[in-house]
């Protein structure tokens, strides 16, 4: 499934040879011609990488990433800033709001192509050890919980539920830790790099797997049984 990135650029000739590069390059991309539009797009197809003009109509560069940052599912959203305005302050600016790069116009699409695959593979490998750390915490974690109840009465399981836990895969056990953090299907596929579609189906074969009806039960079963802390 190819990595989507989101281009925020109000100059027509400049969105379309940076789209056609990229397009060929293998991603997706993504085309914005004003602020306002691309701060939707974000939301509506959860981009890996932003690459945004800073002046632009009814809302800059700038205000972008500062809003865009001020969600914990886009604080690590690798940026790119393209701009005519090539000043220190400009890019003391943009460094302040969070970008990762930072390219006057006017540049070579080969540099972009650098950058963004560059800035691609950095976050994939911290997107990957995070995930990894996440579960290695909650094995930990639930391995302890195990020890400290061993003594106690286990609680009893949901109506028609197993008395053990069940077999799940990895991948559908890293689907249920992200499901016990609140996150939706879209930001689980965006962390595990799959679709919504293939979230769905692991969710289905967890409830299936747990003998529950609903997410809520689900995860009172997982609580229950130690499969997430």
């Amino acid at each position: 499934m190819p990595l989507t990135v989101l281009l925020a650029e109000d100059d027509e000739g400049t969105r379309l040879s940076i789209y056609d590069y990229l397009e060929l390059e293998g991603y997706s991309v993504v085309l914005a011609s004003d602020g306002e539009m691309a701060l939707q797009q974000v939301f509506e197809y959860q981009p890996q990488l932003i690459i945004t003009d800073i002046g632009m109509p009814f809302l800059d560069g700038y205000t972008l990433v500062q809003r865009v940052r001020q969600f914990p599912a886009f604080r690590l959203l690798p940026v790119i800033f393209l701009t005519a305005h090539n000043q220190t302050q400009d890019r003391i600016r943009g460094y302040q709001v969070g970008c990762d790069a930072f390219l006057p116009k006017p540049f070579e699409l080969q540099e972009i192509g650098a950058i963004v695959r560059n800035l691609l593979e950095r976050s994939q490998l911290i997107q990957s050890a995070w995930i990894q750390q996440v579960a290695l915490q909650t094995a930990q974690q639930r391995a302890l919980q195990a020890e400290a109840n061993s003594a106690k009465t286990t609680p009893p399981p949901l109506p028609n539920a197993p008395e053990l836990g069940p077999d799940l895969t990895p991948r559908e056990q890293d689907v249920l830790v992200l499901l016990a953090n609140g996150l939706s299907n879209a930001q689980i596929g965006d962390r595990l790099f799959l679709s919504p579609r293939t979230v769905e189906k692991y969710v289905s074969s967890l409830l299936r797997k747990t003998f529950t009806n609903n997410r809520s039960e689900l995860l009172r079963f997982a609580l229950s049984h130690h499969l997430v802390t």
